[in-house]
């Protein structure tokens, strides 16, 4: 059930150039928000009036916060960025469809950029061998709390400054990376890639798609995409009846 909260800041710091890691209280979004949803943030400067979706990176229900690792890239985010601690922002949560967690022996955590960051809580959530495959430009961000949740991490990078030079589905081909699921979120034409190689290998593949957003909530269809229906295909809201989708639902040539 979503919720509008005034959520207090309790931390909102850089951790590499434009990405920042912020910590809030909103005890209740935290408490009925799990792996893989997303809350919109307003920016409350009466200009910027549509709310920003941020993804959950982590859930804290006994103390009631939530922890986001969010990317400056325009205005609202700016604004967000200049937030300190004490802060009040107004939030409205948990939106969309989480990861559906399977009991599985082996699962795979593919995330690409910014979609890396909604990955960590199912990590957390997931039990069995887990294997987390990350791609950036250059760089990494969250390697230690993957490592952490007891996860074997590995990292591509487009400039090999750290890791595999490559992406992420060289890596893995690399690696011979398989296992029984598959969890991911990231560039839409890093998931098209992935569900074709977790067909080929015969694996179950959940993807989180990036749309733009206006509303958040499914009233504007301003982020469909189009979903298998038969031999044609209907639209389906990212907002509302995902973000999380199997991959083989998702009509990639588009």
């Amino acid at each position: 059930m979503k919720k509008i909260e005034d959520a207090i800041i309790l931390k909102n710091v850089s951790i590499v150039d434009n990405i920042f890691d912020m910590k809030i209280k909103a005890p209740a979004v935290a408490e009925n928000a799990s792996a893989g949803q997303f809350i919109e943030i307003y920016t409350g400067n009466g200009v910027n009036i549509l709310p920003r979706p941020i993804s959950i990176c982590e859930i804290d229900k006994k103390e009631g916060n939530l922890r986001l690792v969010y990317q400056v890239v325009g205005k609202g985010t700016g604004i967000f960025s200049q937030k300190k601690e004490g802060s009040i922002l107004r939030i409205i949560g948990p939106l969309g469809n989480g990861y559906n967690i399977k009991n599985a022996d082996k699962s795979i955590f593919v995330g690409g950029g910014i979609g890396v960051p909604p990955l960590l809580e199912t990590v957390k959530n997931v039990k069995g061998q887990k294997v987390v495959v990350l791609g950036f430009k250059n760089g990494t961000i969250l390697k230690d709390d993957f490592e952490k949740a007891g996860a074997k991490v590995l990292i591509a990078t487009d400039d090999g400054s750290v890791g595999f030079k490559g992406n992420v589905i060289e890596l893995m081909k690399a690696e011979n990376v398989t296992g029984d699921v598959i969890y991911s979120c990231g560039p839409k034409i890093m998931l098209k890639f992935l569900s074709k190689y977790a067909e080929e290998k015969g694996i179950e593949c959940f993807v989180s798609m990036e749309e733009r957003m206006a509303c958040g909530i499914g009233a504007c269809v301003g982020c469909a995409v189009k979903i298998k229906n038969g031999d044609s295909y209907i639209n389906k809201k990212v907002c509302k009846d995902g973000p999380v989708f199997n991959s083989e639902e998702v009509l990639w040539n588009d």
